[in-house]
């Protein structure tokens, strides 16, 4: 079982516990469907915008055993306010950098 952290929207926080990232996570469905059920070792906000603080939340997931680094579908796909974050792409692209690239990143969770 791979071990996963989920970085999220901070501004969503407020309207969306997890429940459907946690679900799809455990069942090994939708964004998960590759790799099968997963345990979350880490479930953080972007720290807000522009996403800064998600570097630095990743390499800490990482540090403490995320094999896989998960985008909440609110940053990638803009659930549930209908509004993708405009910094996903510069944010995704930071933080493979930073952790590189033997770690799997995924854009979505649902």
């Amino acid at each position: 079982m791979k071990k996963v952290g989920i970085i999220r929207c901070q501004q969503v926080e407020d309207m969306c516990p997890g429940t459907t990232c946690f679900k799809v996570a455990k069942e090994g469905k939708l964004a998960f469907e590759e790799i099968g059920p997963v345990e979350i070792v880490g479930f953080v906000s972007c720290g807000g915008c522009p996403g800064k603080r998600a570097v630095a939340r990743a390499k800490l997931m990482v540090d403490r055993g995320a094999e896989v680094i998960v985008f909440g579908s609110c940053i990638s796909r803009g659930n549930p306010i209908g509004f993708p974050c405009p910094h996903f792409a510069k944010m995704k692209d930071t933080i493979i950098k930073k952790i590189g690239p033997e770690i799997q990143v995924i854009e979505y969770t649902h």
